[in-house]
């Protein structure tokens, strides 16, 4: 059975898509701890990051670097966090995080409760940075 994050992948259920290429995909995280958190997937299914191929593993590294790039310049913060945790979700995920404070990273803080249109906004200045 296929992994929520294989469903987002293939538009079977919606997200707010930052960035996409033939192996990798970026989406907002719809439980932020900050705005602009964004979950960064590979296309091909696998529960554990460091079981992953050289190649998919250091793409994946590559695009997520190009994605942080973009969420710096589209979200005002200091630094981008990355947590690779992967315990919700069977598929491999990076968690790239705008924060001002390494507190921000706590991943047991309250969740933002943003907007749809707001979600919207955000995904699309991302998007817009990728280019």
């Amino acid at each position: 059975m296929a992994t929520v994050f294989t469903r987002i992948i293939n538009g079977e259920i919606p997200c707010y898509k930052v960035a996409e290429d033939e192996n990798y995909f970026a989406f907002l995280d719809i439980n932020p701890l900050t705005k602009g958190h964004t979950l960064v997937v590979p296309k091909v299914e696998n529960d554990y990051i460091f079981n992953l191929d050289d190649r998919t593993y250091s793409g994946l590294m590559l695009f997520a670097k190009r994605v942080a790039a973009a969420i710096e310049a589209a979200v005002p913060c200091k630094r981008i966090g990355v947590a690779v945790m992967g315990m919700e979700v069977p598929h491999t995920h990076v968690h790239l995080i705008p924060i001002n404070k390494e507190g921000d990273m706590v991943i047991s803080n309250p969740k933002l409760k943003l907007s749809d249109e707001e979600m919207r906004q955000t995904a699309a200045m991302i998007a817009e940075k990728m280019k």
